[in-house]
Formats: structure tokens, sequence, C-alpha cells
């Protein structure tokens, strides 16, 4: 993919994701790593619904500015992002964003590490609530890091949701998956409780999910059910 279908892929991730109301303001941050090893970045202080491509910035391993419009630069948050590349080598984009529910759930310190619903243990496993961790300082990438080997979606306590994938569409999808699942949860949560799938079944799930990344060679993003 050249670097201006990049530029015009990332634009259109942040556009969707303002429309769908997970992001206000200057809400949410997306990178994606480039051939070279290098990033492009969103900007700090920009709505996601204004990003045009000629706003994104590039960036090296340091979080440093190569390329890009002068007075643009990437956000503070980049660390997070940065941090996810260096764990994980399969990771080719980061999406970080407030979808409601998600957030609603990690704001309420609750995880949604559970097993309840067949599409959601195939397509992005279960997911952990990360600790505490104060934004734009190393506090969060260091709340992560534990967690990036074996999930490919975080809730983050107190402040939104990161997803990871090896490609953009594939991080966004997986936030997607999410944010509905985080609907789901609390309907179910409404009507007594959700019902987690039995072990045997789970089991079997996870074969298909860990089946898909052989055959495709993305990271299958689950825990192991105990």
């Amino acid at each position: 993919m050249e670097y201006m279908e990049i530029r015009e892929q990332i634009c259109d991730v942040c556009h969707k994701m303002w429309q769908l109301g997970w992001v206000a303001a200057n809400d949410g941050n997306v990178s994606v790593k480039l051939p070279d090893g290098n990033f492009l970045a969103t900007p700090t202080g920009i709505s996601k619904s204004f990003i045009t491509p000629d706003k994104l910035v590039i960036i090296n391993d340091k979080g440093e500015v190569i390329a890009g419009e002068p007075g643009y630069k990437p956000s503070s948050e980049i660390k997070m992002h940065l941090r996810c590349y260096k764990e994980r080598e399969d990771v080719g984009a980061v999406v970080h964003a407030h979808p409601p529910t998600a957030t609603g759930y990690a704001v309420a310190g609750k995880s949604m590490d559970e097993y309840s619903m067949i599409e959601t243990v195939i397509a992005i496993g279960s997911i952990p609530l990360t600790p505490y961790g104060t934004p734009s300082t190393n506090e969060v990438p260091e709340a992560i890091a534990p967690y990036l080997a074996e999930h490919d979606v975080l809730l983050l306590k107190n402040h939104g949701a990161l997803t990871v994938g090896c490609d953009l569409i594939t991080a966004y999808y997986r936030m997607e998956t999410l944010e509905l699942f985080a609907k789901i949860s609390l309907t179910a949560h409404l009507l007594g409780g959700a019902k987690e799938i039995e072990k045997p079944q789970i089991d079997k799930l996870l074969d298909l999910r860990e089946n898909y990344y052989k055959v495709t060679g993305k990271h299958p993003g689950y825990k192991h059910y105990n």
C-alpha cells in the first residue's frame, strides 16, 4: 500500500470514529507502522473529524517527528503506541479511542475478561482491564505492557480502549467488535447477567481462533482459559 493510501485510510478511520461517537474534541489517536520502520500518526490538538492526509506526521521509534507540516506533532500518548510496536513485531497499527459503552466499563473498573459471546471469543478473545496510568506519561505504556503478549484489545482503567492489529482495518474492526460486545454485555447485565460459554466449547472456539492465526499469520490475541 502506498503512503498516500495509508494516509487516506487513517483519515477514513478517524472520521468513522468521530461519526460513531467514539471520540470527541481532540480525543483518540491512530498510528500505522510504515515499511521503513517509521510510523505515520495522527497529530495532537485536532478533532478526528478534521483530520486530512496532509496533517499526519511521520515519527521514528523514539516518537521524534521526521516529516510533516510545520506545527504538527503527535499526541503525547504516542508512547503507548510505540510500546505496542516494541512488544509485538506483528503489530502494524494501533487505535486508541473512547467508545462510550466499553469506556463505561473501564471507568467503572470492570473488565470484560470473559467468554460469553461466540463471535467475540473468535474475533478478539478476552478483554482485560489494565491498571491506571497517568496519560502522556510512561505509566500507561508500563501498565499495558504485561497484557500485550496475549491480548489485542485492552480496556484502559478510567481512560478508554486500545486495539492493535496487523493492519489498520484489523485494529479498527477490533474496536468495533469491542464496543458492540460492551453494549451486549451491558444489556445482558440488565437482564440478570451474562452466561459464560462452557469450558469445552470455549476450548473449541479458541482452537478456531488459533487455527485462523496459523492460516492468516495474524496474532491470535487470546488468553488461555483457566
